[in-house]
Protein backbone atom coordinates (compact mmCIF):
# COMPACT_ATOMS: atom_id res chain seq x y z
CA UNK A 1 0.00 0.00 0.00
CA UNK A 2 1.25 3.57 -0.88
CA UNK A 3 1.77 5.57 2.10
CA UNK A 4 0.35 9.21 2.23
CA UNK A 5 2.64 11.68 3.34
CA UNK A 6 2.10 14.96 3.91
CA UNK A 7 4.01 17.98 4.13
CA UNK A 8 3.94 21.91 4.95
CA UNK A 9 6.17 24.67 4.22
CA UNK A 10 7.29 27.19 6.29
CA UNK A 11 5.12 29.81 4.32
CA UNK A 12 2.08 27.64 5.03
CA UNK A 13 2.41 27.30 8.51
CA UNK A 14 2.96 30.77 9.01
CA UNK A 15 0.24 31.26 6.61
CA UNK A 16 -2.29 29.26 8.73
CA UNK A 17 -0.75 30.86 11.85
CA UNK A 18 -1.51 34.02 10.70
CA UNK A 19 -5.35 33.18 10.00
CA UNK A 20 -5.60 31.62 13.64
CA UNK A 21 -4.04 35.19 14.93
CA UNK A 22 -6.41 36.96 12.85
CA UNK A 23 -9.50 35.20 13.93
CA UNK A 24 -8.50 35.63 17.55
CA UNK A 25 -7.82 39.14 17.24
CA UNK A 26 -11.01 39.73 15.65
CA UNK A 27 -12.74 37.64 17.84
CA UNK A 28 -11.51 40.06 20.80
CA UNK A 29 -12.62 43.29 19.02
CA UNK A 30 -15.69 42.09 18.14
CA UNK A 31 -17.62 44.99 20.25
CA UNK A 32 -15.38 47.14 17.34
CA UNK A 33 -16.23 45.83 14.67
CA UNK A 34 -20.01 45.91 15.26
CA UNK A 35 -19.93 49.37 15.82
CA UNK A 36 -17.77 49.98 12.89
CA UNK A 37 -20.73 47.52 11.04
CA UNK A 38 -23.02 50.14 12.37
CA UNK A 39 -21.02 53.19 11.03
CA UNK A 40 -20.68 52.35 7.70
CA UNK A 41 -24.30 51.70 7.58
CA UNK A 42 -24.96 55.09 8.54
CA UNK A 43 -22.48 56.46 6.45
CA UNK A 44 -24.12 55.21 3.43
CA UNK A 45 -27.57 56.24 4.21
CA UNK A 46 -26.36 59.37 4.09
CA UNK A 47 -23.75 59.30 1.11
CA UNK A 48 -26.29 61.07 -1.33
CA UNK A 49 -26.65 63.82 0.46
CA UNK A 50 -23.36 64.58 0.98
CA UNK A 51 -22.71 63.70 -2.62
CA UNK A 52 -25.31 66.13 -3.60
CA UNK A 53 -24.21 69.11 -1.17
CA UNK A 54 -20.14 68.43 -2.61
CA UNK A 55 -21.45 69.02 -6.57
CA UNK A 56 -22.67 72.42 -4.84
CA UNK A 57 -19.11 73.36 -3.80
CA UNK A 58 -20.24 72.89 0.09
CA UNK A 59 -17.14 70.99 1.97
CA UNK A 60 -17.96 67.44 2.88
CA UNK A 61 -17.09 68.16 6.83
CA UNK A 62 -20.25 71.46 6.36
CA UNK A 63 -22.25 69.11 4.52
CA UNK A 64 -22.29 66.18 7.46
CA UNK A 65 -22.40 68.60 10.47
CA UNK A 66 -25.68 70.06 8.49
CA UNK A 67 -26.91 66.40 7.95
CA UNK A 68 -26.91 65.15 11.42
CA UNK A 69 -28.08 68.10 12.87
CA UNK A 70 -31.15 68.48 10.74
CA UNK A 71 -31.44 64.70 11.59
CA UNK A 72 -31.10 65.48 15.53
CA UNK A 73 -33.55 68.21 15.40
CA UNK A 74 -36.15 66.38 13.27
CA UNK A 75 -35.98 63.85 15.82
CA UNK A 76 -35.96 66.32 18.76
CA UNK A 77 -39.45 67.45 17.57
CA UNK A 78 -40.91 63.83 16.31
CA UNK A 79 -39.86 63.01 20.14
CA UNK A 80 -41.86 65.83 21.56
CA UNK A 81 -44.59 66.13 19.32
CA UNK A 82 -45.49 62.04 20.28
CA UNK A 83 -42.97 60.82 22.09
CA UNK A 84 -44.87 62.05 25.92
CA UNK A 85 -48.11 60.05 24.49
CA UNK A 86 -46.00 57.17 22.91
CA UNK A 87 -44.21 56.54 26.04
CA UNK A 88 -47.84 56.88 28.57
CA UNK A 89 -49.38 54.26 25.62
CA UNK A 90 -46.56 51.84 26.08
CA UNK A 91 -46.78 52.07 30.34
CA UNK A 92 -50.09 51.14 29.54
CA UNK A 93 -49.84 48.23 26.92
CA UNK A 94 -47.24 46.59 29.31
CA UNK A 95 -49.56 46.86 32.11
CA UNK A 96 -52.46 45.27 30.45
CA UNK A 97 -50.10 42.58 27.93
CA UNK A 98 -50.62 39.82 30.80
CA UNK A 99 -53.97 40.13 31.62
CA UNK A 100 -54.75 40.61 27.71
CA UNK A 101 -52.70 37.35 27.11
CA UNK A 102 -54.53 35.84 29.57
CA UNK A 103 -58.35 36.69 27.96
CA UNK A 104 -56.74 35.99 24.80
CA UNK A 105 -55.68 32.36 26.03
CA UNK A 106 -59.59 31.96 27.58
CA UNK A 107 -61.04 33.30 24.03
CA UNK A 108 -59.11 30.89 22.05
CA UNK A 109 -59.69 27.51 24.16
CA UNK A 110 -63.55 28.50 24.61
CA UNK A 111 -63.67 29.25 20.46
CA UNK A 112 -61.82 25.75 19.82
CA UNK A 113 -63.86 24.07 22.50
CA UNK A 114 -67.33 25.22 20.44
CA UNK A 115 -66.07 23.14 17.18
CA UNK A 116 -68.86 20.63 16.62
CA UNK A 117 -66.83 18.79 14.00
CA UNK A 118 -65.93 15.03 14.92
CA UNK A 119 -62.09 16.29 14.62
CA UNK A 120 -62.50 18.66 17.45
CA UNK A 121 -61.54 16.44 20.17
CA UNK A 122 -58.04 15.82 18.29
CA UNK A 123 -57.58 19.55 17.44
CA UNK A 124 -57.57 19.88 20.83
CA UNK A 125 -55.04 17.36 21.73
CA UNK A 126 -52.87 18.51 18.48
CA UNK A 127 -53.26 22.62 19.34
CA UNK A 128 -52.68 24.00 22.64
CA UNK A 129 -53.00 27.22 22.30
CA UNK A 130 -51.81 28.60 25.97
CA UNK A 131 -48.77 26.38 25.29
CA UNK A 132 -48.27 28.28 21.98
CA UNK A 133 -49.05 31.72 23.29
CA UNK A 134 -46.92 31.13 26.45
CA UNK A 135 -43.96 30.46 23.88
CA UNK A 136 -44.52 33.28 21.94
CA UNK A 137 -44.73 35.63 24.52
CA UNK A 138 -41.26 34.17 26.39
CA UNK A 139 -39.45 33.87 23.18
CA UNK A 140 -40.05 37.36 22.49
CA UNK A 141 -39.27 38.33 26.19
CA UNK A 142 -35.86 36.57 25.49
CA UNK A 143 -34.88 37.60 22.65
CA UNK A 144 -35.76 41.21 23.69
CA UNK A 145 -33.60 40.39 27.39
CA UNK A 146 -31.02 38.71 24.96
CA UNK A 147 -30.72 41.45 22.64
CA UNK A 148 -30.10 43.73 25.15
CA UNK A 149 -27.23 42.56 26.79
CA UNK A 150 -25.89 42.01 23.87
CA UNK A 151 -26.78 45.81 22.80
CA UNK A 152 -25.55 47.20 26.20
CA UNK A 153 -21.94 44.94 25.78
CA UNK A 154 -21.21 46.01 22.46
CA UNK A 155 -22.78 49.27 21.48
CA UNK A 156 -23.15 50.69 25.25
CA UNK A 157 -26.57 51.73 24.23
CA UNK A 158 -26.47 55.23 23.86
CA UNK A 159 -23.08 56.22 24.22
CA UNK A 160 -22.35 53.68 21.70
CA UNK A 161 -24.68 55.18 18.96
CA UNK A 162 -23.60 58.19 19.43
CA UNK A 163 -19.85 56.99 18.69
CA UNK A 164 -20.79 55.18 15.97
CA UNK A 165 -22.58 58.60 14.36
CA UNK A 166 -19.61 59.96 14.80
CA UNK A 167 -16.92 57.47 12.88
CA UNK A 168 -19.81 57.48 10.15
CA UNK A 169 -19.80 61.65 9.82
CA UNK A 170 -15.73 61.45 10.42
CA UNK A 171 -15.97 58.46 6.92
CA UNK A 172 -18.67 60.72 5.29
CA UNK A 173 -16.59 63.45 5.48
CA UNK A 174 -13.25 62.13 4.32
CA UNK A 175 -14.02 59.51 2.64
CA UNK A 176 -11.78 59.47 -0.49
CA UNK A 177 -8.38 59.65 1.15
CA UNK A 178 -9.94 56.89 3.72
CA UNK A 179 -11.00 54.33 0.63
CA UNK A 180 -7.54 55.15 -1.31
CA UNK A 181 -5.52 54.13 2.12
CA UNK A 182 -7.59 50.91 2.35
CA UNK A 183 -6.91 50.02 -1.08
CA UNK A 184 -3.59 50.65 -1.64
CA UNK A 185 -2.71 47.77 1.45
CA UNK A 186 -4.12 45.75 -1.47
CA UNK A 187 -1.78 44.83 -4.79
CA UNK A 188 -2.75 45.88 -8.01
CA UNK A 189 -4.89 45.32 -9.71
CA UNK A 190 -6.93 44.54 -7.04
CA UNK A 191 -6.56 47.59 -5.31
CA UNK A 192 -8.26 49.68 -8.31
CA UNK A 193 -10.88 47.19 -8.39
CA UNK A 194 -11.92 47.27 -4.62
CA UNK A 195 -12.01 50.82 -4.79
CA UNK A 196 -14.61 50.78 -7.79
CA UNK A 197 -16.69 49.00 -6.00
CA UNK A 198 -16.74 51.00 -3.05
CA UNK A 199 -19.88 53.43 -4.74
CA UNK A 200 -21.79 50.90 -5.74
CA UNK A 201 -21.65 48.83 -2.31
CA UNK A 202 -22.45 52.62 -0.45
CA UNK A 203 -25.46 53.15 -2.99
CA UNK A 204 -26.99 49.71 -2.26
CA UNK A 205 -26.89 49.39 1.05
CA UNK A 206 -28.06 53.13 1.99
CA UNK A 207 -30.74 52.41 -0.87
CA UNK A 208 -31.47 49.62 1.35
CA UNK A 209 -31.42 51.15 5.06
CA UNK A 210 -33.31 54.63 3.58
CA UNK A 211 -35.78 52.40 2.02
CA UNK A 212 -36.86 50.29 5.23
CA UNK A 213 -37.15 53.34 7.08
CA UNK A 214 -39.32 54.96 4.77
CA UNK A 215 -41.43 51.76 4.47
CA UNK A 216 -41.77 51.48 8.01
CA UNK A 217 -42.76 55.11 8.64
CA UNK A 218 -45.24 54.98 6.68
CA UNK A 219 -46.53 51.62 7.70
CA UNK A 220 -46.32 52.63 11.24
CA UNK A 221 -48.89 56.04 9.97
CA UNK A 222 -50.89 53.62 8.63
CA UNK A 223 -51.42 50.97 11.63
CA UNK A 224 -51.65 53.91 14.01
CA UNK A 225 -54.61 55.26 12.04
CA UNK A 226 -56.41 51.61 11.14
CA UNK A 227 -56.73 50.63 14.95
CA UNK A 228 -57.51 54.13 15.74
CA UNK A 229 -60.68 53.28 13.74
CA UNK A 230 -60.80 49.90 14.84
CA UNK A 231 -62.01 51.20 18.75
CA UNK A 232 -58.06 50.66 19.76
CA UNK A 233 -57.42 54.38 19.49
CA UNK A 234 -56.42 54.02 23.70
CA UNK A 235 -53.04 52.20 22.39
CA UNK A 236 -53.14 53.08 18.70
CA UNK A 237 -50.06 55.34 18.94
CA UNK A 238 -47.97 52.45 21.18
CA UNK A 239 -49.11 49.83 19.22
CA UNK A 240 -48.49 51.43 15.23
CA UNK A 241 -44.73 52.41 16.97
CA UNK A 242 -44.18 48.83 17.69
CA UNK A 243 -45.40 47.54 14.33
CA UNK A 244 -43.06 50.40 12.92
CA UNK A 245 -39.88 49.49 14.77
CA UNK A 246 -40.49 45.92 13.87
CA UNK A 247 -40.81 46.06 10.13
CA UNK A 248 -37.18 47.57 10.17
CA UNK A 249 -36.35 43.32 10.64
CA UNK A 250 -37.17 41.76 7.14
CA UNK A 251 -39.70 39.13 6.72
CA UNK A 252 -40.60 38.00 10.62
CA UNK A 253 -40.91 41.44 11.80
CA UNK A 254 -44.21 42.15 10.42
CA UNK A 255 -45.02 39.49 12.10
CA UNK A 256 -43.98 40.01 15.47
CA UNK A 257 -45.67 43.92 15.21
CA UNK A 258 -48.57 42.20 14.85
CA UNK A 259 -48.98 40.45 17.99
CA UNK A 260 -49.28 42.85 20.73
CA UNK A 261 -52.46 44.45 18.53
CA UNK A 262 -53.95 40.87 18.08
CA UNK A 263 -53.57 39.80 21.48
CA UNK A 264 -55.39 43.14 22.72
CA UNK A 265 -57.82 42.42 20.04
CA UNK A 266 -58.73 39.20 21.48
CA UNK A 267 -59.24 40.37 24.70
CA UNK A 268 -61.86 43.13 23.80
CA UNK A 269 -63.57 40.21 22.24
CA UNK A 270 -66.00 40.89 19.19
CA UNK A 271 -65.73 41.07 15.51
CA UNK A 272 -62.13 43.42 16.63
CA UNK A 273 -59.53 40.67 16.46
CA UNK A 274 -60.88 39.70 12.61
CA UNK A 275 -60.57 43.24 11.76
CA UNK A 276 -57.21 43.56 13.31
CA UNK A 277 -56.18 40.88 11.58
CA UNK A 278 -57.34 41.88 8.41
CA UNK A 279 -55.84 45.62 8.66
CA UNK A 280 -52.42 43.96 9.28
CA UNK A 281 -53.19 41.46 6.11
CA UNK A 282 -53.78 44.33 3.99
CA UNK A 283 -50.82 46.71 5.22
CA UNK A 284 -48.31 43.68 4.80
CA UNK A 285 -49.86 43.31 1.17
CA UNK A 286 -49.61 46.86 0.75
CA UNK A 287 -46.07 46.48 1.74
CA UNK A 288 -44.90 43.74 -0.37
CA UNK A 289 -46.58 44.50 -3.87
CA UNK A 290 -46.49 48.71 -3.47
CA UNK A 291 -43.99 49.93 -0.90
CA UNK A 292 -40.98 47.51 -0.77
CA UNK A 293 -41.08 47.62 -4.99
CA UNK A 294 -41.47 51.22 -4.85
CA UNK A 295 -38.79 52.54 -2.05
CA UNK A 296 -36.96 49.68 -1.73
CA UNK A 297 -36.88 48.30 -5.20
CA UNK A 298 -33.97 45.48 -6.22
CA UNK A 299 -31.84 47.03 -3.37
CA UNK A 300 -30.83 43.76 -1.75
CA UNK A 301 -29.61 42.10 -5.05
CA UNK A 302 -30.39 38.66 -3.88
CA UNK A 303 -32.66 35.27 -3.39
CA UNK A 304 -35.08 36.18 -0.84
CA UNK A 305 -33.74 32.85 0.76
CA UNK A 306 -30.61 33.94 1.22
CA UNK A 307 -31.88 37.17 2.71
CA UNK A 308 -34.04 35.41 5.61
CA UNK A 309 -30.63 33.28 6.46
CA UNK A 310 -28.83 36.82 7.06
CA UNK A 311 -31.76 37.77 9.00
CA UNK A 312 -31.83 34.87 10.86
CA UNK A 313 -27.90 34.82 11.50
CA UNK A 314 -27.79 38.19 12.29
CA UNK A 315 -30.77 37.46 15.38
CA UNK A 316 -28.26 35.05 16.29
CA UNK A 317 -25.45 36.20 16.95
CA UNK A 318 -26.32 40.15 17.76
CA UNK A 319 -30.25 39.95 18.60
CA UNK A 320 -32.68 42.57 17.30
CA UNK A 321 -29.42 44.92 16.14
CA UNK A 322 -28.09 42.37 14.00
CA UNK A 323 -31.70 41.71 12.26
CA UNK A 324 -31.56 45.59 11.12
CA UNK A 325 -27.55 45.77 10.53
CA UNK A 326 -26.87 42.62 8.57
CA UNK A 327 -28.96 42.19 5.70
CA UNK A 328 -27.59 45.83 4.45
CA UNK A 329 -24.40 44.58 4.60
CA UNK A 330 -25.31 41.29 2.99
CA UNK A 331 -26.54 43.63 -0.03
CA UNK A 332 -23.09 45.61 -0.38
CA UNK A 333 -21.34 42.02 0.13
CA UNK A 334 -23.41 40.75 -2.96
CA UNK A 335 -22.27 44.03 -4.76
CA UNK A 336 -18.33 42.68 -4.68
CA UNK A 337 -19.42 38.98 -5.10
CA UNK A 338 -21.61 40.25 -8.52
CA UNK A 339 -19.08 42.37 -10.09
CA UNK A 340 -15.48 40.82 -8.98
CA UNK A 341 -16.55 37.03 -9.72
CA UNK A 342 -20.06 36.38 -11.08
CA UNK A 343 -19.73 38.54 -13.94
CA UNK A 344 -16.08 38.51 -15.16
CA UNK A 345 -17.03 34.45 -14.61
CA UNK A 346 -19.74 35.10 -17.11
CA UNK A 347 -17.44 37.20 -19.53
CA UNK A 348 -15.02 34.37 -19.70
CA UNK A 349 -17.28 31.77 -20.19
CA UNK A 350 -19.07 33.70 -22.94
CA UNK A 351 -15.24 34.60 -24.41
CA UNK A 352 -14.56 30.84 -24.49
CA UNK A 353 -17.87 29.92 -26.05
CA UNK A 354 -17.50 32.71 -29.08
CA UNK A 355 -14.01 31.17 -29.90
CA UNK A 356 -15.66 27.85 -29.62
CA UNK A 357 -18.47 28.88 -32.21
CA UNK A 358 -15.71 30.98 -34.50
CA UNK A 359 -13.88 27.54 -34.43
CA UNK A 360 -16.59 25.40 -35.42
CA UNK A 361 -17.73 28.26 -38.25
CA UNK A 362 -14.04 28.38 -39.34
CA UNK A 363 -13.82 24.15 -39.94
CA UNK A 364 -17.49 24.35 -41.64
CA UNK A 365 -15.89 26.74 -44.27
CA UNK A 366 -13.05 24.78 -44.54
CA UNK A 367 -14.88 21.80 -45.40
CA UNK A 368 -17.43 23.59 -47.59
CA UNK A 369 -14.93 24.80 -50.06
CA UNK A 370 -15.03 23.75 -53.90
CA UNK A 371 -11.62 22.85 -53.62
CA UNK A 372 -12.65 20.75 -50.55
CA UNK A 373 -16.01 19.32 -51.69
CA UNK A 374 -14.07 18.54 -55.28
CA UNK A 375 -11.56 16.42 -53.72
CA UNK A 376 -14.17 14.71 -51.15
CA UNK A 377 -16.20 13.69 -54.61
CA UNK A 378 -12.64 12.06 -55.99
CA UNK A 379 -12.16 9.59 -53.04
Amino acid sequence: MSELRIQFSWSSLWAISAIVLAIIVLWQLQSLLVLLMVAIVLAASIAPVIDWAERWHVPRWLSVILVYITLLLGLVGVALAIGPSIAAQLELLLRQLPASAERAIAAADAWIAKLSEPDASQLLQLLDVQALIGWAIGSSQKLLLRSYSITRGILGTFAGLILAVFISGYMSADSYTLVNRLTRLFPKPWNERLEAQVKPMSDRMGTYIRGRLLVSAILSVAITTGLSLLGLSQLALALGAIAGVTNLIPFVGPVLGAIPAVIVAIAQGGWTVLWVLLLFVVIQNLESYVLDPLLVGSSVGVHPLFQLLAVLGGVQVLGILGAIVVPPWFAGTSVLIENLYLQPKLAAERGLNVLAEADNLAAVETISTPEDARGSVED
